[in-house]
């Protein structure tokens, strides 16, 4: 048996934030006090943060990683263990890596990386190559001709944690504003208007096609295998009507404030982007994850595109908002574990998993010092 004790850390429980002691046993922890304690070989903190792991339920960062540029597609293996260290750093212990699985576009690089991507992810885990946890999170596009086919290839995969169904098609939901729509398009090079007309009008026609009877499928397919289900930047009361129908657990980066508000009233959990909070707005143009924190409709912080930003927009809470250092940490630790079912972790409390950090705090800002995951070192 491996013990450890950590004492003068400032220490975050899911509902209280003291100065004390945490004793570690391998992978669990074992005790959590007030005060100091004299017991020898007791590591001084040094009034540092003392947090739990932080669980991340939606992040493209393995995206960015295997396609560093346009039309560059990354050796998957070394895409995804320089992604997990980036995760670690970020104090990130548990992750699960959002894959998109329906690709709208015909050949795209999307297409070309999903079955790469959980390749690596599963022969990284095998191999002993991974600082934290990787759990996996399909992103369902039900407009897409291919996605049925696709949800049933990796549907039953043991990693598989949530799943979320999305539509992308221009003129609605996040892209409702079809100049943001362009400008997201020409990201990589222009378009003439003919050619950006005609991309919006096969985009709706593939919509009528297969949306309905997609979603229909894949909601489905994750109710008969006990998959937690996520909606995806639901935006009109219709939208959040169609999740309620279908038993959805979570409202994944609603864009209006009366989606949210719908929402909540539902009963499920909010997911809104750091990047959106750390930066003072969407960059698509919706409700900013502030707004909907000031509302109370907030549960859970996702790092979306940098996973740094998890962190930060947590102590943004607490710094801009006045929200209790329990509460405001709780959005990217207890509450993701729990959304999913992942009762193991998200807290410092005794019996749960050895997932914690250390974190210093400069001028409001946290600097991630050490991070453990199930006790041992990932950064």
């Amino acid at each position: 048996m491996n013990q450890r004790i950590i004492r003068n850390a400032r220490i975050v429980t899911a509902n209280a934030s003291f100065t004390g002691c945490v004793v570690f046993e391998d992978d669990v922890i074992r005790a959590v006090d007030t005060g100091s304690t004299s017991a020898l070989g007791a590591e001084d903190w040094e009034g540092d943060w003392l947090l739990p792991g932080l669980v991340e339920l939606h992040t493209d960062n393995l995206e960015k990683h295997l396609v560093p540029r346009p039309g560059v597609i990354w050796n998957a293996t070394s895409a995804t263990v320089t992604h997990d260290a980036q995760c670690a750093a970020a104090g990130i212990t548990t992750v699960l890596d959002s894959i998109v699985i329906g690709d709208m576009d015909n050949g795209g690089t999307r297409s070309q990386t999903y079955q790469v991507s959980i390749d690596a992810l599963h022969a990284c885990r095998l191999a002993d190559l991974l600082r934290v946890e990787h759990l996996l999170h399909l992103r369902c596009e039900v407009s897409a001709a291919d996605i049925v086919e696709n949800f049933e290839r990796f549907g039953n995969d043991p990693l598989l944690e949530l799943v979320s169904v999305m539509d992308h098609t221009p003129g609605q939901r996040q892209w409702r504003d079809l100049s943001k729509y362009r400008r997201y398009t020409e990201r990589n090079g222009s378009l003439r208007d003919d050619e950006y007309d005609l991309l919006v009008r096969e985009r709706t026609e593939q919509q009528a096609l297969y949306a309905a009877s997609h979603r229909a499928k894949v909601v489905a397919g994750c109710h008969e295998r006990g998959i937690p289900l996520a909606s995806h930047d639901d935006t009109e009361l219709e939208h959040v009507d169609l999740a309620i129908a279908e038993k959805v657990q979570i409202s994944e980066f609603p864009t209006t404030v009366r989606a949210a508000q719908a929402a909540r009233n539902a009963g499920m959990a909010i997911v809104m982007g750091g990047p959106n909070l750390v930066k003072g707005g969407s960059h698509s143009g919706n409700v900013s994850a502030a707004e909907l924190a000031e509302r109370g409709l907030l549960d859970i912080l996702s790092s979306d595109y940098v996973p740094s930003s998890l962190l930060q927009a947590a102590f943004l809470l607490r710094n801009d908002l006045d929200w209790g250092m329990p509460r405001a940490i709780a959005t990217v630790t207890r509450n993701p574990a729990q959304a999913i079912g992942l009762a193991d972790r998200g807290e410092i409390a005794p019996g749960l998993r050895a997932d914690f950090l250390r974190v210093r705090e400069v001028a409001g800002m946290p600097v991630v010092r050490g991070a453990w995951c199930r006790g041992k070192t990932a950064f």
